[in-house]
């Protein structure tokens, strides 16, 4: 699923205000939020989008072309976790400005402490769907929560606490979109 345009447009500000210049993004779909930060970046500004699914990419890809920022883009079809490795592993440790993380909910854990290792110190990592429908603020499955929310819920919830008790990052949870929770890194 997309990102809403309220959401793209608060990232596209943030990265604005950062001067962010290079950036990573971590589960791609059709490239709504990829297309929000490829505007936002200059003309010299990199993202490393990755994804499996190269057809959902390409499926926005065109107004990606039309917008003229494809060449700010290096999109790589592959496990986000062997591609973050290679990257931990080469010379791109502690160099991203901005890293948005969206994609399974149940790694969002491990990808935390992988992003950790490549985004600068006072660089941001944005994690979204961390309302996950408001299935974290509920005891009881609701009639309008998707069933998949509510079975997934609990990794959610054990992400949100790990953040809230991480002293490597200053972090806050927006209520914006499904909730996106940006974390400062902070050494």
């Amino acid at each position: 699923m997309n990102v809403p345009a309220d959401e793209a447009q608060f990232l596209s500000m943030l990265l604005k205000i950062m001067n962010a210049k290079k950036t990573m993004e971590i589960g791609v779909f059709t490239g709504y939020s990829l297309l929000a930060t490829a505007l936002a970046l200059p003309e010299d500004g990199q993202i490393t989008a990755i994804d499996l699914d190269k057809e959902a990419y390409e499926t926005g890809l065109p107004f990606i072309q039309k917008a003229g920022v494809e060449h700010k883009i290096n999109f790589v079809q592959s496990d986000a976790f062997l591609v973050l490795d290679d990257l931990i592993n080469g010379e791109d440790e502690v160099t991203f400005d901005f890293i948005f993380v969206d994609a399974q909910k149940k790694d969002y854990m491990k990808f935390h402490e992988q992003v950790l290792k490549l985004v600068k110190v006072g660089g941001i990592i944005a994690y979204d769907n961390t309302l996950w429908f408001g299935s974290v603020a509920n005891l009881e499955k609701t009639d309008e929560m998707p069933e998949n929310a509510w079975r997934t819920r609990e990794f959610v919830i054990q992400f949100n606490s790990l953040l809230a008790a991480d002293h490597r990052v200053e972090s806050c949870l927006i209520s914006i979109g499904d909730g996106v929770t940006l974390c400062r890194r902070l050494y």
